[in-house]
């Protein structure tokens, strides 16, 4: 792909339609333009949704239910594996309608698309190993536990993975027997519509459901009485709204969060500099995602000994991106997904400076990118304290903020002194070092020497505001079973003898 591409050309001769009960769905209400955060111009318009596309989807997803998970393991794993053989096959694709509807580079897109056959091949396995559970509780019981699926479930995505979320984050629900109606991010519809053409091609009618639409879409899919299985994939703000008509529903639902992260970087004296600066750069995503990633290692807390070190490498290695539009084979960084979100994130570089902070490189508008296109450099504040905005909020943009240390006490104070626990990571050669740190740190997802990278079959998931549940994981799994304990009483083989005259 050239910086010749046209994003235009490529989406005249493709239509983006709602999967509701295996059919692809025209629209019944308005149409929702999607934009190119390349130029901002108008790429095409989706569906919004209306409350009874929502109430077809449900009810198509529970008619759907029973079959799906009459299956079993084995025929919803032979599902799995046809879409997969599809997702190789539209790869291109894929990757290219993330790259013009969100701003991702496309060849880290393509990567994408490559991840999502890790989760597919996992899951399987996964669910092959759940087992319940016998208790020795009594001298003449048999006391055991079993599992069923929920039923119908609900996914909302967020927009920094649009594609990969769509394939990866329903798969726990649907490899335990249940079924799904999922919603993309406003933002970013248009790879999660074409999956259901993929979706409708590998599963029975029915199972996965995909309707699109903003916040009244997702609040009716989070209201619905049959949908008590939900997960969410996005802010804070979002997440306490969807706990709160969840509450409001008049229904006991069950609901897991994966929410934002402030995460910390925590620098040792004794690392090595050059390997340690790549591995913050690395783990703020900015190759993938602009930045935009709850992950990111946004806070880098650099022992004072090797700071002014580490800041003069971080400026310099940030330099070297190349930030161009996202479909160019050349761009290292793409645009920020939308206006509204490249001027919040703009805000923060007022409020650092306005702070005190010093902006050591980045945050202007690169040279050569189309005028209408939301671009920013990659950014790195110095001389952060504590208290100032770009130490405790969320940026979610190509913003890093790095804090000096020479204190170990008041250093883990800092790295935990913030509402968020999603991820951290802990850079030093001193074994004891990077063990006692991981475990002081609030974070439910600690890297030592990495960051950004996941571990499919490891639990992924934050503390404090940071989220509730895991996910990635035989517990993501179990999450979307209920349990049932069974107690039967048994007789005495005698007793069961003499009955039958035996």
């Amino acid at each position: 792909m050239t910086t010749t591409f046209s994003p235009e050309a490529f989406l005249a001769d493709q239509s983006f339609k709602m999967l509701i009960g295996g059919d692809m769905v025209e629209p019944n209400g308005n149409l929702i333009d999607t934009i190119d955060p390349s130029t901002g111009a108008v790429l095409t318009s989706v569906p919004e949704a209306t409350p009874d596309d929502v109430l077809r989807a449900v009810e198509a997803a529970r008619r759907a239910q029973p079959g799906w998970q009459a299956l079993g393991i084995a025929g919803r794993a032979a599902c799995f594996r046809r879409l997969s053989e599809l997702l190789v096959e539209n790869r291109e694709r894929l990757a290219l309608l993330d790259a013009v509807d969100c701003g991702n580079p496309v060849r880290t897109m393509r990567i994408d698309v490559d991840i999502c056959q890790h989760y597919l091949d996992a899951y399987p396995g996964m669910a092959w190993g759940l087992h319940g559970r016998v208790f020795d509780v009594s001298k003449t019981g048999l006391h055991y536990t079993k599992t069923r699926p929920y039923g119908v479930t609900g996914r909302i995505l967020a927009f920094n993975h649009p594609m990969m979320f769509a394939v990866t984050r329903p798969l726990p629900a649907l490899i335990t027997g249940n079924t799904v109606v999922m919603k993309p991010a406003p933002q970013t519809p248009l790879s999660c519509l074409a999956l259901g053409e993929l979706f409708a091609e590998a599963f029975p009618p029915g199972v996965m459901n995909i309707v699109t639409g903003g916040a009244a879409t997702g609040d009716a899919i989070v209201r619905h009485p049959q949908v008590k299985r939900i997960a969410f994939t996005g802010s804070v703000r979002t997440g306490l709204a969807i706990q709160r008509s969840c509450s409001e529903s008049g229904n006991v639902k069950h609901l897991s969060l994966e929410l934002g992260g402030k995460n910390a970087m925590v620098v040792f004296p004794d690392v090595d500099l050059e390997a340690t600066v790549e591995g913050a750069v690395f783990g703020m995503n900015l190759s993938v995602c602009q930045g935009q990633s709850c992950g990111s290692n946004s806070r880098v807390l650099v022992h004072a000994d090797i700071h002014d070190q580490f800041v003069e490498a971080l400026a310099a290695r940030l330099d070297q991106f190349r930030v161009a539009t996202a479909y160019s084979e050349e761009s290292d960084m793409g645009p920020l997904v939308s206006e509204a979100h490249f001027d919040r994130v703009s805000g923060y570089l007022a409020s650092g400076q306005r702070d005190g902070a010093r902006l050591v490189t980045g945050g202007d508008r690169p040279d050569g990118v189309p005028d209408g296109g939301y671009f920013m450099r990659p950014a790195a504040f110095d001389r952060v304290e504590q208290g100032m905005a770009i130490a405790q909020e969320e940026i979610f943009g190509p913003i890093v903020s790095v804090l000096r240390w020479d204190r170990f006490d008041d250093m883990i104070e800092v790295a935990n002194g913030i509402e968020y626990g999603l991820t951290a990571g802990v850079w030093t050669h001193d074994l004891t070092l990077a063990h006692k740190t991981a475990d002081l740190l609030d974070a439910g997802y600690v890297w030592v020497n990495d960051s950004t990278v996941h571990y499919v079959g490891t639990p992924f998931g934050g503390v404090k505001n940071s989220g509730t549940g895991r996910e990635e994981s035989e517990e993501e799994l179990l999450s979307y079973l209920e349990q049932k304990v069974v107690h039967t009483k048994l007789e005495s083989t005698d007793d069961a003898l003499a009955r039958h005259g035996w």
